[in-house]
């Protein structure tokens, strides 16, 4: 028997809701890789425990299936769901967690630990509880083991009428002591009631669940299938745990850039060799980026339901993380591009902050792209010149131009820079590499002050074409010019009043876990939009809307994007008027959603929603806007028959679709209360100046047939997921520099994702391949795609691959999971034919390979 037993075993237990697949898969491999360095393959955790997030993602379990895990338990779910599963004896079940993939490979056996987060009443001994001790002495007075025991047994037994099996698990502690005690009961004999003493045991040890399942398979017996999620999670009636979705939005933002710029230092590590981390710049690792990033991972960290010391602790983590990266990153780049200049990063260029860009006379831009297919983005450029000339590699013109800057940014940004305007043009960079552009200044003169706008009906580039309206200043309609689609589409801002937990149905405020309205009806900031900026450019067309000295927007259209881009900026959040505030945009449209709409799982598979509604289970809805709110991690979108809006985010935040039609998304909240979840302070950031924090983000929007959809926005939440990095020079770069450079043969099938190109050890790499689509969404790209592992990589010779786990913590060849009766029974994946070559892999749908390469650089 093992007396040690880990569970779970990723660097963090990570929360469900506001996490992408990327970064889980990266902390459990960090945690995972840690326990087999450390204790060898019997340290390998078997089971996931996941006993305090908020929620429980469908993702996630089929993360963890995939990792070779066979069985998860959790704390938290709905409280009318526990009461009907209670009830009904589903406490455990099978959850079938991917519609692409083919079972078993997406199932996990799943229980709900029977006391949520803590143990039976009366038996608590951790620090925080004041249960009696045990006293074993018969000669003291106190003495009370037959007591306890057999308040044991009562309480086990109790807890057993609400499971199938005679295996219970009767005690989860806190998560600050995370332990746990299974029974097995024999009915009617309390002498042969079997202690068994850890999670190992209550799933393979003799007469354990496994067994039971086998036994009670011939008696027509089986485990209920579990195929959406476990969101919302509500507590109580008017307590549902929707608000965290959206808390400490700037942290969110910060988290999502911070794992791009993370897979980029890995990339580099690679591509560039030794001199990486000990080069010309110095010392420079990507561990430290990937630690850092796994506590952010936390269940109380992106969630944003920390206290505001410790979101500045987890902020100054990644920052620290990145500086070592940073300095790899410059190692990487001079190897590659035989250049030792100096490189600087501009660390705002999202309110237009750049020294070297804002005075420079000739600079060059390195623009590193981490996927691998060519992109094409649109890079702005803090300048105070007027005309700018911009080249290529080649040497050929690209086109710009030099826009004026909003006054939203202007206040945003305060003394931090002095740009008068923004360079704007677009890059093409290679897959897997970097590109050039040589930027100089031709008229040293400020740009032009923006003249007044004048009425303007329309913006429009090739593929979309949106319109306003002439009295209120907002967006009218969007049309897609390629397939003569045209829908009404009106957005605004408003803001729910936050509960100050003093009404007559409940005292629950909203705070950082909750989201409590208390009304229906949100606030409008203003029935119309100011139009302050129109600009009519071949680059970029954009209308800038002011709609309260807190809210404004840019509408834009690049040239050549199939997407609409939305910029917001909210903030400080006034709260002179003692009411907290939540945030939120609306797109009210003509689309005949039916009260339906589509929330993606941590950035991969999407699930069908529908207002006031559960697939488990009959629904009493008491909080009709909160209790219809679901986590978005890359996109949402509702659809018709004929029409599909996708909205792509660059951040988790909590969605809605509340009117058929329409689709609302939560951008910021600043409340007056604590929620009394724990966290022990009101949800009010103060921002870099203490007035309130500033929040700015970008939606993007398309406008497809629905079986065209997922052509458009996979691609698109790919390239939010992973943006290129930028880096500068100033002056011209040295002669002999390589100027252009790609990590990659060729460019990857449309269908396949590198998730992942990290440094294992010395001669090794670890990559995973994904086949970025489901099952039947796209009639392109939703199809078997083969890619060959020795024609990948342009710096790397392949000498050997061995495929393991998603975890990467054992080989492939080795997993070996239990397998789980359900009423709709499934035939198990057949044995898969050897592949013709052994370099080439086959992706299906949905599919992640993770290999371990012996590599020689070239």
């Amino acid at each position: 028997m093992r007396r040690l037993e880990f569970i779970n075993g990723g660097w963090c237990m990570s929360d469900e809701a506001t996490t992408h697949y990327s970064a889980v898969i990266d902390q459990m491999t960090l945690g995972l890789r840690f326990l087999n360095d450390t204790f060898g393959e019997c340290g390998r955790p078997r089971v996931a425990w996941h006993i305090d997030p908020f929620g429980h993602a469908r993702e996630h379990a089929s993360i963890f299936a995939q990792m070779g895990y066979d069985g998860f338990f959790f704390g938290r779910l709905d409280y009318q769901d526990k009461a009907r599963r209670m009830k009904t004896k589903e406490m455990e079940m099978l959850w079938r967690a991917s519609e692409s993939l083919m079972p078993p490979l997406a199932d996990l056996f799943t229980g709900v630990l029977p006391n949520g987060y803590n143990p039976p009443e009366g038996f608590c001994w951790d620090q925080s509880c004041n249960d009696a001790p045990i006293r074993d002495d018969p000669d003291l007075e106190d003495y009370n083991v037959d007591e306890i025991v057999q308040r044991f047994l009562n309480v086990s037994y109790n807890q057993a009428a609400f499971y199938k099996t005679n295996h219970i698990i009767s005690m989860s502690c806190p998560a600050t002591n995370p332990s746990m005690l299974n029974v097995h009961l024999v009915p009617h004999t309390h002498d042969d009631v079997g202690w068994l003493k850890t999670v190992d045991q209550y799933y393979y040890g003799g007469e354990a669940l496994f067994m039971s399942d086998l036994k009670v398979f011939v008696c027509s017996f089986h485990w209920p299938l579990k195929t959406d999620d476990f969101f919302p999670y509500a507590d109580d009636a008017h307590d549902f745990w929707t608000g965290y979705f959206t808390s400490r939005p700037a942290l969110k933002l910060y988290e999502r850039l911070s794992n791009s710029r993370l897979q980029t230092c890995n990339q580099l590590e690679v591509l560039s060799g030794p001199k990486s981390t000990s080069g010309p710049f110095g010392e420079g690792d990507s561990d430290t980026m990937k630690r850092a990033m796994g506590v952010a991972q936390h269940h109380d960290a992106v969630s944003g339901t920390e206290k505001q010391h410790v979101a500045y602790d987890y902020a100054r983590r990644l920052a620290t993380g990145w500086a070592h990266c940073e300095v790899l990153v410059r190692n990487s780049l001079a190897v590659l591009s035989g250049s030792e200049s100096p490189r600087v990063f501009c660390e705002n260029l999202n309110i237009s902050v750049c020294p070297l860009t804002e005075s420079s006379q000739k600079f060059s831009m390195n623009v590193y792209n981490p996927l691998g297919r060519t992109v094409s983005w649109p890079v702005r450029l803090p300048v105070n010149g007027s005309l700018y000339s911009v080249t290529d590699t080649n040497g050929k013109a690209v086109d710009s131009q030099v826009v004026p800057l909003s006054k939203s940014t202007q206040q945003v940004r305060r003394n931090r820079g002095y740009a008068k305007g923004e360079l704007v043009f677009q890059v093409e960079a290679p897959p897997l590499g970097y590109t050039t552009y040589i930027i100089s200044i031709l008229k040293d003169e400020p740009p032009a002050s923006s003249p007044k706008p004048t009425a303007t009906r329309s913006i429009q580039n090739k593929f979309l074409k949106v319109t306003f309206d002439d009295t209120t200043g907002l967006l009218s309609s969007l049309t897609n010019l390629e397939t003569n689609q045209t829908i009404r589409l009106t957005q605004n801002f408003y803001w729910y009043n936050a509960s100050a937990g003093n009404n007559k149905e409940s005292r629950q405020p909203s705070g950082a876990y909750i989201f409590r309205p208390n009304s229906s009806d949100p606030f409008v900031i203003n029935k119309t939009a100011e139009i302050q900026i129109v600009t009519v450019s071949s680059t970029v067309q954009e209308v800038t809307q002011w709609f309260s000295p807190w809210v404004s927007q840019v509408v834009r259209l690049y040239e050549g994007h199939r997407e609409l881009e939305l910029e917001w900026t909210v903030g400080p959040v006034p709260i002179a008027d003692g009411l907290g505030k939540e945030v939120i945009t609306r797109l009210d449209t003509d689309i005949e959603s039916s009260d339906y709409f589509y929330t993606d799982s941590n950035g991969r598979e999407v699930l069908e929603r529908r207002k006031d509604y559960r697939p488990t289970w009959d629904l009493k809805q008491t909080e009709p806007i909160a209790g219809n709110y679901y986590p978005i991690n890359s996109r949402a979108y509702i659809k018709d028959d004929k029409h599909q809006l996708t909205v792509v985010t660059d951040r988790s935040q909590g969605a809605s679709s509340i009117y058929n039609g329409s689709l609302e998304i939560m951008l910021h909240r600043r409340l007056l209360y604590d929620d009394f979840r724990g966290v022990g302070e009101p949800l009010s950031e103060p921002g870099e100046f203490f007035d309130g924090l500033v929040a700015r983000g970008r939606l993007l929007l398309t406008l497809t047939p629905p079986n065209m959809a997922a052509d458009v926005h996979r691609p698109l939440a790919q390239g939010m997921v992973l943006q290129p990095l930028l880096s500068f020079q100033d002056g011209t770069p040295p002669a002999n520099t390589k100027l252009e450079f790609s990590g990659l043969q060729d460019a990857l099938p449309p269908a396949v994702h590198l998730l992942t190109l990290s440094q294992w050890d010395k001669d090794s790499v670890l990559i995973r391949l994904e086949h970025q689509y489901q099952a039947k969404e796209s009639k392109t790209h939703s199809q078997p795609v083969t890619v060959n592992l020795q024609k990948l990589f342009s710096t790397l010779e392949v000498l050997g691959a061995s495929e393991m786990s998603l975890g990467a913590n054992q080989w492939k060849e080795d997993m070996n999971r239990l397998q789980w009766n359900t009423a709709k029974a499934s035939k198990p994946l057949p044995l898969s034919a050897k592949d013709p070559s052994q370099w080439e892999v086959t992706l299906n749908p949905m599919e992640i390979h993770t290999f371990l390469l012996r590599v020689r650089q070239l």
